[in-house]
């Protein structure tokens, strides 16, 4: 996972930029949910971003050369796990895929419209390859 991460840092021009990872149970995840997002179930990855701020709030400063605190991403490794399984991947690739997923979102990477979703999908695929997730189209060159 922090290889692909990693990738996808690097590829969005954000080297090094500092994302901090929760690898939980489905409870744990689960109440972030209906805390944050008000949807009282689990899900596979949730994103924090430090970049958004409520109106009002002036926005966060960083240091010169200290890394941008980019956000907190969180993963439900049993959903992982069940998602695996149905995707015929092991537990690893499917928490690279979700840790690509959850950084996109905090650079701003939005999965709500068609397009933005095969964005995002092409994103991954890219900083997976090249041992791409069967849910993924196959990398044919770079986006920019």
């Amino acid at each position: 996972m922090r290889q692909c991460v990693r990738a996808i840092l690097n590829a969005e021009g954000a080297p090094s930029a500092e994302v901090s990872i929760l690898l939980a149970d489905d409870e744990t995840v689960r109440q972030l949910n209906r805390d944050y997002r008000f949807q009282d179930r689990p899900t596979d990855v949730l994103s924090f971003s430090q970049r958004e701020c409520h109106p009002g709030t002036p926005p966060l400063r960083v240091c010169p050369g200290t890394p941008e605190p980019l956000g907190d991403v969180a993963i439900s490794v049993e959903t992982a796990a069940r998602q695996a399984s149905v995707h015929g991947v092991d537990l690893a690739e499917e928490l690279a895929l979700l840790g690509a997923h959850g950084v996109l979102h905090l650079l701003g990477y939005d999965d709500t419209s068609e397009a933005g979703a095969a964005r995002m999908r092409r994103r991954e695929a890219l900083a997976l390859a090249p041992k791409p997730h069967p849910m993924l189209p196959r990398p044919a060159q770079r986006e920019g």
